[in-house]
């Protein structure tokens, strides 16, 4: 029986575009993914340096040198970061689109004061400083003042982390205000 002449496009035409609209999705996902991929591979991070009269301490030498070479933030895995050059002393990074970063040595933070509200983190008490789009987590209870900061973006994993290492690495201490 032959075709009768609805006015469709023959079936031919029909397959050959829907295999096209396919061809194009996958090359479109193909794209983004080697984009991503590339965009992990950042140059070294600039940063701004800060004051760290400590930085050179037997303390922060030791948080230092304990850190872990990736954190885990919402389940993404954040790798340790190069610093540009001059790169801020006693400072490490993880991850590229908003790394989290750690200073150590800093004077003590302004925002400490007897009424301030500290979180306990396995073991570590922190002070946090909300920032635009980011907050920064001064370890408050320690021989050194060493800052965490955090993008809104992530996870609570890195601050467990770093809460860990501080702890194995650094005696707590009474607060000073």
């Amino acid at each position: 029986m032959p075709e009768s002449d609805s006015g469709a496009p023959p079936r031919v035409v029909l397959v050959t575009a829907a295999a096209l609209a396919v061809a194009l999705a996958v090359a479109v996902a193909v794209f983004a993914l080697t984009q991503r991929s590339s965009s992990d591979t950042a140059g070294p991070l600039p940063l701004v340096a800060v004051p760290a009269p400590f930085s050179g301490s037997p303390g922060c030498t030791a948080l230092l040198a304990a850190v872990p070479s990736e954190l885990t933030s919402n389940g993404t895995s954040l790798k340790v970061r190069e610093l540009a050059a001059p790169a801020p002393p006693a400072t490490v990074a993880w991850g590229v689109d908003d790394p989290l970063v750690l200073r150590c040595g800093l004077d003590r933070p302004p925002e400490l004061t007897q009424t301030a509200a500290l979180r306990l983190v396995n073991g570590v008490q922190w002070l946090q400083v909300p920032g635009e789009g980011a907050s920064t987590w001064y370890v408050v209870d320690r021989e050194v003042y060493a800052a965490l900061t955090v993008p809104d973006s992530a996870g609570t994993g890195p601050l467990q982390t770093i809460s860990d290492t501080v702890a194995a690495k650094l005696p707590a201490r009474p607060l000073k205000f």
